[in-house]
């Protein structure tokens, strides 16, 4: 299978509703259904600020979106290097979208180095804007260049756009008392102009936020907001730009409702609070900082006024031990983490394990091992947040499948965590953490009930009828055990990682009451109700692809492009890796072909291929970005062949 991405002039002629011309020798507009742009230049050119706010100005609109924005490790890397690019894509249509666009349809470079890291991605036909200010025989030669492309014809085949940014925004600021240098910083602010100019994209919102952000600088918030209205009037007047384009609101792609842009994390952030409102409980983070999960510390740091107590530890040990301390004392406690972080908390995991408390671990996860790449995305913590204990140490896992499903995949791990008294495992990622689209605010009906029966006396009369408390008496359904608040009168009972014995709690060494809690802690886990796993089947195929956490958006893209072909494919998705799905079994067996893309080399097929005894097929990425949608249909399409 093969799909040529087209520029914004040749969607035009192709699912353009209708061309206007302007009276009066104005420029045209063209009608588009959708456009994926990439923004790109040196990390500290503000391109992640840039998205940002084109993207608010997308979702004020009503377009349906998808973002993915990508920058390097380094707070602040080699300028004018390739290592140092940092770029943000954004896909929005009228339509019901689900990934950023395998292809960037217009690039805004801001350098060489933004032009040479992205070009690969870009089809012919595409639009590029390049600041020919940067594009120095100096900054050329630091990327490789032996001459400029600008000028050596090899962007023929492109719509190139050559605009002196830098000298444009410095000439727009020169009634302000600025140093060039702090000038040129605008630059990116003329380039947003510019565009929100192309595609008629509302504006108010974006010069509001410049003045609210830049208050106790006024000069500087006036020049940012003269910069954006520069860019807006070059885009006007200059003869370069000589169509600009409309894409209409996505009116039929959402449910009735209130919606905003919200990217993962901070839907994670939302759905904790919502989480502890639900049951009543306060909510407490306890959290080391570490890319690509910090930023849900600093959003629960903001929100003290609905009881969240955040606390900033010295590691992440310390970081989980607050946070296991604070589930004993009746809080929905939480910790904040990545892959290294899990493998430095996996000894209080187990902890928790033993001592049988609800308590959520949030592994944002990323390029692994090790350090590996704290930027990049990945999903490769499956196994061990499956495994990564010593002894036989079960944890439940759930995983969002998109940036706004964080905010119900955290309900869903709160209400585990609090009904059965286990920690429980939500893995997202950096694509989902740091990707956006459109969120549906929720009614406050719509929430899930998870109000918490904290023990309050006795629960076990002994033979003699002395009536005295159990911690380890348990539920018959749920197999919980009492959640006791210290302070109690009567509840007091023993904590710690020794085996406890059944019932009592007392420290126990007998072999039979080992083997008896293994085996219940065990139990508990796999009796956790969860929903059956749904299968989009609309032609009784023969091939299933099964996915799991953020493979769900090009996964399904991928699905669309094969049906629109006239393929037959099924498709499920996993929210909950353990346990598995009561009709996953089943599901499985019904389809000659089983495919599982992940990025990772395996895990999930490997789970799969070991509780269901199916032949799993493996599709594998570990680069750090997330799949093509076109990638995924090829291989589907292969899979379906053979």
């Amino acid at each position: 299978m093969t799909s040529q991405v087209s520029s914004p002039a040749e969607q035009a002629d192709e699912n353009a509703d209708e061309e206007q011309r302007r009276p009066g020798g104005a420029k045209d507009v063209r009608r588009l259904n959708r456009v994926i742009i990439r923004f790109a230049g040196d990390s500290g050119d503000g391109m992640q600020l840039t998205g940002d706010r084109f993207t608010s100005q997308t979702a004020s609109f009503g377009n349906d979106l998808s973002t993915l924005p990508n920058f390097p490790a380094e707070i602040r890397a080699p300028a004018g290097t390739l290592p140092g690019v940092s770029s943000f894509q954004l896909h929005f249509a009228d339509h019901d979208i689900l990934t950023p666009g395998d292809a960037p349809n217009v690039l805004v470079a801001m350098n060489p180095a933004a032009l040479k890291a992205n070009i690969g991605d870009v089809p012919r036909g595409a639009e590029i804007i390049v600041n020919t200010d940067e594009f120095t025989k100096r900054a050329l030669q630091k990327v490789g260049y032996a001459g400029s492309p600008l000028d050596d014809g090899s962007l023929d085949g492109y719509h190139l756009h050559p605009v002196p940014l830098t000298t444009l925004t410095v000439e727009a600021l020169k009634e302000f008392d600025l140093s060039r240098k702090e000038a040129e910083r605008s630059k990116n602010m003329f380039a947003l102009g510019l565009l929100s100019w192309m595609y008629h994209r509302p504006t108010e919102a974006t010069e509001k936020f410049l003045t609210t952000k830049f208050a106790k600088k006024p000069d500087i918030a006036a020049a940012n907001v003269a910069a954006f209205r520069a860019g807006w009037n070059f885009g006007e007047t200059t003869e370069d730009f000589a169509v600009s384009y409309e894409v209409a609101p996505a009116a039929r792609a959402f449910p009735p409702g209130v919606y905003r842009n919200i990217s993962g994390n901070l839907a994670l952030a939302y759905g904790l609070i919502a989480a502890s409102r639900q049951a009543d409980l306060p909510l407490f983070l306890g959290s080391y900082p570490i890319t690509p999960a910090s930023d849900i510390l600093h959003e629960l740091s903001k929100h003290k006024n609905f009881g969240v107590r955040t606390f900033q530890a010295e590691d992440e040990i310390a970081g989980i031990g607050a946070a296991l301390g604070a589930a004993f004392g009746g809080s929905l406690a939480v910790t904040t983490t990545s892959g290294p972080g899990v493998a430095l908390k996996s000894e209080t995991i187990g902890l928790a394990v033993s001592l049988e408390l609800p308590l959520l671990v949030i592994d944002i996860q990323r390029g692994g091992p090790s350090t590996g790449l704290p930027t990049k995305t990945e999903q490769a913590d499956l196994l061990q947040a499956m495994y990564g204990r010593n002894g036989e140490a079960p944890v439940p896992v759930v995983a969002p499948r998109t940036p706004a499903d964080c905010f119900d995949a955290a309900l869903e791990a709160a209400r585990i965590a609090v009904t059965y008294r286990t920690p429980v495992f939500l893995l997202s990622d950096g694509y989902l953490a740091n990707g956006s689209e459109p969120w549906r605010i929720p009614d406050l009906n719509e929430l899930p009930d998870l109000q918490v029966q904290f023990a309050q006396g006795p629960n076990h009369t002994l033979e003699d009828g002395t009536e005295v408390f159990w911690p380890y008496k348990r539920d018959p359904h749920t197999l919980a055990r009492p959640w006791a608040v210290p302070g109690t009168p009567g509840l007091e009972h023993r904590i710690g990682g020794i085996e406890k014995q059944d019932g009592t709690g007392n420290i126990s060494y007998d072999p039979a009451n080992h083997d008896l809690m293994v085996r219940t802690r065990q139990a508990k886990i796999d009796g956790i109700e969860v929903p059956d796993v749904e299968v989009d089947d609309p032609d009784g195929a023969r091939t299933l692809v099964l996915g799991w956490g953020s493979t769900y958006g090009p996964v399904t893209a991928a699905v669309r492009r094969l049906r629109a072909a006239g393929e037959s494919i099924a498709q499920a998705h996993l929210r909950h890796l353990n346990p598995f799905p009561a009709n996953l079994g089943e599901v499985l067996a019904g389809y000659d072909k089983v495919v599982v893309p992940e990025m990772n080399l395996g895990q999930l097929a490997t789970l799969i291929r070991a509780k269901y005894l199916v032949d799993a097929r493996s599709f594998n990425q570990v680069n750090g970005m997330p799949f093509k949608a076109e990638q995924l249909a090829t291989a589907l399409k292969e899979a379906i062949d053979d």
